[in-house]
């Protein structure tokens, strides 16, 4: 009777254990940092969500105006200023990068649900400005962010997205990390972006790394082949999940793949 109990134990507390954790599991936020690092055309940008939570972040302004902007949504554990800050982005984009809830100093506290229905929201705001061309609004979204730019892809017109490092949703991820846990009765933040995919039409550029043991090819690859739009496949080499954009091909892509959205 001892090990029937103790087997229920382990076969009940476990998989407890992963549903109320599974938040600190999938969002690592991360601290607000000096912006020292910033180029002096990034200026603080600060956008009120539905539910008057604020989301903070900055805007780098473009070489010219109206100008094409990209709307950066970063990785599970990424403060958004040290990407913000590479040089390498095109001067001709403006470039808006807001740090989730929770992360930085925005406000609150990140979950699928919020992280979506924020992103609609720095999209209208942006969208609105008169210092922005509306028809060339580019998705740019890294890791989880990726789930974010597919959500929003299918919910307003873009000019392209780029997804670096995609997957096809976080239930399909958690099978491969966590094969023995009944995932799909236990996530709760799902992003299942590949019903989202499927009904985008945007331009796709996705980058993935050559060797990658968090973002499994075969996860990028299915929601790869779910986007219903015309789409490009671009491989670093020699690149894992966290050093991917460090070298030039990177963002070499990145830049052809905008300067043909900007025409």
């Amino acid at each position: 009777m001892e090990w029937i109990v103790l087997v229920a134990a382990i076969l009940l507390g476990v998989p407890a254990a992963a549903w109320f954790a599974q938040d600190r599991l999938i969002f690592f936020p991360q601290p607000g940092v000096p912006t020292a690092h910033l180029p002096a055309e990034a200026k603080p940008l600060e956008i009120v969500a539905t539910d008057g939570t604020r989301l903070r972040g900055w805007m780098r302004a473009a070489s010219a105006t109206p100008a094409p902007v990209v709307l950066y949504f970063g990785g599970n554990a990424e403060e958004v200023s040290g990407t913000l800050a590479d040089p390498r982005w095109p001067r001709a984009w403006a470039i808006v990068a807001i740090n989730y809830r929770g992360y930085g100093a925005s406000e609150g506290a990140p979950g699928e649900a919020e992280l979506v229905a924020d992103a609609l929201v720095i999209y209208d705001t942006i969208a609105a400005r008169p210092d922005v061309d509306a028809r060339r609004i580019v998705a740019f979204g890294r890791s989880l962010g990726t789930g974010v730019a597919v959500k929003l892809g299918a919910a307003r017109p873009l000019a392209g997205a780029i997804l670096v490092l995609p997957y096809d949703s976080l239930v399909e991820l958690g099978h491969t990390h966590y094969p023995w846990l009944p995932v799909s009765w236990l996530l709760k933040h799902r992003f299942d972006a590949d019903a989202d995919a499927r009904r985008t039409q945007a331009p796709l550029l996705a980058i993935v790394a050559n060797r990658d043991s968090i973002i499994p090819r075969e996860r990028s690859q299915a929601l790869y082949d779910a986007w219903a739009g015309p789409k490009s496949w671009l491989v670093i080499p020699a690149t894992d999940h966290n050093s991917l954009s460090v070298p030039d091909t990177f963002w070499a892509g990145v830049a052809g793949f905008l300067a043909a959205r900007a025409q």
